[in-house]
């Protein structure tokens, strides 16, 4: 999908990749809706790219309606739909049932509620896509956090689905799997809530490749819409990795428990 003259919309936007993804969309020649819980920032953000604030939680089905509602008011009917907020903290066994549902409502039904929204009109219209912000946690795993591994699984396996089930309707779909960014989560998200764990899973991350710049995520995400690629990872490591583990599923988890040990020797 050519990305100039369409309408777009993209949630947890009020910084990182989000506000990066808005940027480049907005250079590209397409109208945008920003959502972000952070109603402050959000307002920020969205007067300094030009672009149309709309404050909610990227999990609600209200909310989601709301980011659509305005997006058609302004612009028109949604042509793009950026699932990119997400969640992310050290727990393991110890997160409660409320860890659990915050990051699966954030990281993966966020995307399900959106796509349940939009998919049925764009499969009307023929024409539509979705891009879901995962992580190469979803294609590997993320030491040091079990609920932001296995949420973030899911939404890759989402994503697939979506692209399997609707791709000859006219739907695309496309999913970012990238490691480490240079965002807020990755600063202070993962050890704000998870003690060492948090600090083990970014030590994980920044040491397994560089950190890149969100500006310059946002403009692979788009080639990949425009081309329409499926698996976006601005990494070229993770590739290597997944073929690893794909290859020598014991071997691969034998290397990520002495990673493992490394980094907490480390820590």
């Amino acid at each position: 999908m050519q990305i100039k003259d369409t309408v777009a919309v993209v949630t947890g936007a009020a910084g990182g990749i989000g506000a990066a993804l808005a940027e480049a969309l907005l250079a590209g020649g397409a109208r945008v809706v920003v959502s972000d819980v952070d109603e402050q920032r959000l307002a920020g953000t969205a007067e300094r790219l030009g672009a149309v604030a709309v404050a909610g939680d990227a999990s609600s089905d209200a909310d989601i309606a709301a980011m659509i509602a305005a997006a058609e008011e302004h612009f028109g009917p949604v042509d793009l739909f950026f699932a990119n907020a997400g969640v992310g903290d050290g727990s393991g066994l110890a997160a409660d049932d409320e860890q659990w549902q915050r990051a699966l409502d954030v990281n993966l039904l966020a995307h399900v509620r959106a796509a349940r929204q939009l998919v049925p009109g764009w499969v009307e219209r023929g024409r539509g896509y979705f891009v879901s912000t995962a992580s190469a946690a979803g294609l590997l795993t993320q030491i040091g956090s079990a609920t932001y591994s296995a949420s973030k699984h899911g939404a890759v396996g989402f994503a697939e689905w979506l692209a399997v089930t609707y791709g000859d309707d006219g739907v695309g779909v496309s999913c970012l799997c990238p490691m480490g960014v240079d965002t807020d989560m990755l600063r202070s998200g993962m050890t704000s809530a998870g003690g060492e764990g948090g600090k083990v899973a970014a030590a994980a991350v920044t040491s397994a490749g560089e950190v890149l710049a969100p500006g310059d995520v946002a403009e692979q995400v788009l080639r990949a819409v425009e081309e329409g690629t499926f698996l976006i990872t601005p990494h070229a490591d993770v590739r290597e990795f997944l073929r690893r583990k794909v290859d020598d599923h014991d071997r691969w988890i034998r290397g990520m428990q002495r990673y493992q040990r490394q980094l907490k020797e480390n820590s």
